[in-house]
C-alpha cells in the first residue's frame, strides 16, 4: 500500500493506494485518476531554462509540453545542458523534439 497527499485540487486529500490500484480517501474521481497514475507510471512535468544569445536574459524558460514518465526526469535534464538557442524565440516555439523517445517536446515558455 501506498500513501500520498492529492495534488489534483486544493483539497489535499490523503489517500491510500493499494497494490490493485483500488484508491481510497479520494473526495473527486480525479483524484481517484491522479492515485492509480501515480502509483502505476508517476509522471511529472518538468520546467527549467536554456542558453540564449541576443536577447534581453541570458536564459530562456523551457517546460515540457506533457508529463513525462518520473524515470527519465535526469535523461531529459542531461539534454538541456547542451541546448542554446538564438534569438528570437517565441512562446510555444520547440526547443527539443522527442525527449528520449516519449514523442514529447521541450517548449519555450517565453518570447525572447
Amino acid at each position: 500500500m501506498k500513501e500520498l497527499v492529492c495534488i489534483v485540487c486544493p483539497k489535499g486529500c490523503r489517500m491510500k493506494i493499494h497494490e490493485d490500484l483500488t484508491v481510497e480517501g479520494h473526495d473527486c474521481p480525479r483524484g481517484e485518476t491522479y492515485g492509480k497514475n501515480e502509483a502505476s507510471n508517476p509522471t511529472r512535468v518538468i520546467t527549467s531554462t536554456v542558453k540564449i544569445k541576443g536577447a534581453a536574459y541570458r536564459r530562456c524558460p523551457v517546460k515540457t509540453a506533457a508529463p513525462i514518465p518520473k524515470a527519465m526526469i535526469k535523461d531529459a535534464m542531461v539534454l538541456l545542458n547542451n541546448v542554446e538557442l538564438i534569438s528570437p524565440v517565441k512562446t510555444g516555439d520547440i526547443v527539443v523534439e522527442n525527449i528520449c523517445g516519449t514523442n514529447i517536446a521541450f517548449v519555450a515558455t517565453r518570447s525572447l
